[in-house]
């Protein structure tokens, strides 16, 4: 299984500890301690656990990408709406939000040129309300075959770390890994509206980045 970069300190600060209760319920045992051993076998367990949760949160799978216009995220739509955004004018926003059981890897939507990334401090809101709009972000503005869009990375109330894995300048293929978003939550892809033919997804739909077309470039 391909462990997210970024996230295998996690894994084994979680998988250090939980060895090291284990060696203390043993030594304690050892000594017939048994109140005191039993706590540090119930905290290496349960820290055993938060291993495995943090393997299969941060699992990054292989992906086929799709056709068209991608997603960039694993999860929700929770809007899409018209809008006359400041660096991209009349647009399309297509959100999703990441539940914790989705894979938390962002891709790129189409190929692309890295304009600037940008990273805003914020609140921790859950990321399924408006007010999230408000939270720790990231924003990427990519200049694209259809024109210039911007990808927003947003944290919510777990997440608090958002990891770029790209730079300004870069050039980045259509389902190359953006950056993943630890424990959580949203991202908001902005389309220019002329470049856009078709959306293909609506309120609701479940989508995975990479794979799933939610537009179509106008010819």
């Amino acid at each position: 299984m391909n462990i997210a970069k970024g996230t295998k300190s996690w894994i084994f600060t979680s998988l250090f500890f939980a060895f090291i209760f284990l060696v203390l319920f043993i030594i304690f045992w050892i000594f017939n301690l048994e109140i005191i051993s039993s706590v540090f076998l119930i905290i290496s367990a349960l820290l055993f656990l938060l291993t495995l949760f943090l393997l299969a949160f941060f699992r990054d799978p292989d992906r086929k990408i799709g056709n068209g216009i991608v997603a960039c995220a694993d999860g929700k739509i929770r809007e899409i709406k018209n809008l006359d955004e400041k660096d991209i004018g009349k647009c399309i926003m297509i959100s999703t939000f990441m539940n914790i059981h989705n894979v938390h890897v962002n891709r790129m939507p189409l190929d692309g040129k890295i304009i600037d990334v940008k990273s805003f401090s914020g609140l921790h809101l859950p990321a399924f309300k408006k007010e999230s709009e408000k939270n720790e972000r990231v924003v990427l503005n990519i200049q694209t075959r259809i024109g210039k869009i911007k990808i927003i990375l947003i944290a919510g109330t777990v997440a608090r770390r958002i990891v770029t894995y790209i730079k300004k300048d870069e050039t980045i293929k259509k389902g190359e890994k953006i950056g993943i978003i630890r424990l959580g939550s949203r991202v908001d892809v902005y389309l220019p509206l002329k470049s856009v033919k078709k959306i293909y997804v609506k309120v609701g739909n479940r989508v995975k980045a990479g794979v799933d077309k939610i537009a179509e470039i106008n010819d």
